[in-house]
């Protein structure tokens, strides 16, 4: 049995490491081809020897899946597909046995068209109030057929859809994912209850998606580029909203990450001052090229940015919206679209693995916490999923412009002489693997001192062990032209070569962990990381 974590203090998630579960491709316990809770608890074994402190799973509740999940029909019962809420239970005591804790994710701004709410709301009719907790409204034109507003979509497509009684209703996302008025009592009640209930099951924190789309201008106005405020992101009234939240999650000494995507520093630290959210997603790191003076402006703006409200940075490399690392930094052009979520041109998986096992050290150094996507241990790619396979809304509602996501969420594999890769006992998986992953799976990477999982379970060992990593200081030293390098605390320095050349390391007591071996004359690679002692 893998060593159980030692407790951690209150303020555990400062610098924790946490790890990402996309439930439906995690492992399938029962053999459907869908991922499960009876997956992961199988598993909880496994996260613990890897060294992770939190887990965070994304929607696990009853819904449609229309969009993995983020379409809620109802935040306290799980999705059969998933398990039960008994289930959900023991594995958030399960894995407390282990040391690990659990986040859960709720989705705020919206919920599913099969939710109770939209339902009795579309059986009530206009001026109802049943629809007061939605944003329905008359159309434009002279029969009412044009939509309210101008509104872009988070996804492609209209924001709008009309009933047959002549109403329409707001949608930031799909059609299957009715907008919730923030401004109505009954929402922002029916929400704390549901955060006590969740608390009241022992989870350590909550995941907030969307966090900065929940209010919206109360006369729904036009959206006119470049002019603020924006009439549906970062309202100033939301701040009200996670002030209360704040509250609840203190009763119960719970934390808080918000999914903010904003591009102005001072209006994203809003959302962290100490009587709001604990800690935010960090997106500029995961944005940002394979390119040391971007990176460093990146790490440099993004601990600039919380250090006014006192709050830990969080690094993020990938996750369940975005192309796999591997494959992103495989890429000749990394750059990345905040408005698409989408990258550059394709390129080596050779070279992108090595950049991203000395990403792992980067980020793994900096201070504050980071969190893990599921398979970024492996070192998995990007999967290419044929046409008639694909899930995703974001691909149907772009007319097939957006590959969509499917293609970072394909089931684990865990066995490579298994079926299925050791994912699961029975049906296909609900995305079909790549025939070539047999080299990425646990056992493989298992017996292989060099492979991706290795490197992740021997850094997450030595960043525990080592108080100098983790939340702290840190301090830039002096490097090379395209190199980064940097001190913590206790003597522990990491050094990033981003150049076309082997770089100098600087003098050191003794190297606790490099992503590639050295070159023969004890310099640093291209495109490798090192932490040393000095």
């Amino acid at each position: 049995m893998a060593a159980v974590h030692p407790l951690r203090t209150d303020d555990w998630w400062r610098d924790a490491v946490i790890y990402q579960v996309y439930p439906r491709s995690f492992a399938d316990g029962d053999g459907d081809g869908t991922g499960d809770l009876a997956g992961v608890r199988v598993h909880l074994a496994y996260l613990a020897e890897l060294g992770v402190d939190a887990v965070w799973f994304t929607p696990w509740y009853l819904s449609p899946l229309v969009d993995g999940g983020y379409d809620v029909a109802d935040y306290r019962a799980i999705d059969p597909a998933f398990g039960t809420l008994e289930e959900a239970e023991k594995l958030i005591a399960e894995a407390a046995e282990f040391g690990i804790k659990v986040i859960v994710d709720i989705v705020p701004n919206h919920v599913s068209d099969q939710h109770a709410w939209f339902r009795a709301a579309l059986e009530a009719g206009p001026g109802s109030p049943e629809r007061e907790l939605f944003h329905f409204r008359p159309g434009r034109g002279e029969n009412g057929e044009l939509p309210p507003n101008d509104w872009p979509s988070q996804f492609a497509g209209a924001t709008w859809t009309r009933v047959p009684d002549g109403e329409w209703y707001l949608h930031l996302f799909t059609p299957e994912q009715p907008d919730l008025n923030w401004s109505h009592p009954v929402v922002r009640r029916e929400h704390e209850d549901v955060l006590r209930f969740w608390f009241e099951r022992r989870v350590a924190g909550v995941r907030i998606d969307s966090a900065a789309l929940l209010a919206k201008h109360p006369d729904l106005p036009d959206f006119v580029e470049d002019v603020d405020p924006h009439p549906y992101i970062d309202q100033d009234e939301i701040h009200d909203i996670y002030r209360s939240w704040r509250a609840i999650a203190d009763e119960y000494n719970g934390v808080f990450v918000g999914e903010v995507w904003l591009p102005d520093a001072e209006r994203f630290a809003r959302y962290l001052r100490p009587d709001e959210l604990h800690t935010a997603f960090n997106f500029n790191l995961l944005a940002c090229p394979w390119d040391a003076d971007r990176l460093r402006r990146t790490i440099d703006d993004t601990l600039a940015e919380h250090a006014p409200v006192k709050a830990p940075a969080t690094w993020v490399l990938c996750n369940h919206d975005v192309t796999r690392t591997v494959t992103r930094y495989g890429r000749t052009d990394t750059g990345f679209d905040f408005d698409t979520k989408t990258f550059g041109t394709p390129s080596d998986l050779a070279l992108g693995t090595r950049r991203a096992r000395a990403a792992a050290l980067l980020t793994l150094a900096l201070p504050g916490s980071v969190y893990l996507y599921q398979g970024e241990e492996l070192g998995l790619p990007e999967a290419d999923i044929a046409l008639d396979h694909i899930q995703d809304p974001m691909h149907f509602r772009s007319g097939g412009t957006d590959p969509g996501r499917d293609g970072c969420r394909v089931p684990l594999p865990w066995s490579a002489d298994a079926l299925h890769f050791g994912f699961g006992p029975g049906s296909e998986p609900w995305l079909p693997q790549p025939a070539d992953w047999a080299q990425y799976a646990v056992d493989r990477q298992d017996a292989d001192p060099d492979s991706m999982l290795s490197l992740y379970r021997t850094a997450l060992l030595l960043r525990r062990s080592h108080a100098g990593f983790g939340d702290g200081p840190m301090t830039w030293l002096p490097a090379e032209a395209g190199v980064l390098a940097f001190a913590r605390t206790d003597g522990l320095v990491c050094v990033v070569n981003l150049s076309d050349s082997p770089a100098e390391l600087p003098a050191h007591e003794s190297l606790l962990l490099t992503s590639g071996p050295l070159d023969e004359q004890g310099r640093l690679p291209a495109d490798t990381a090192v932490w040393l002692r000095t």
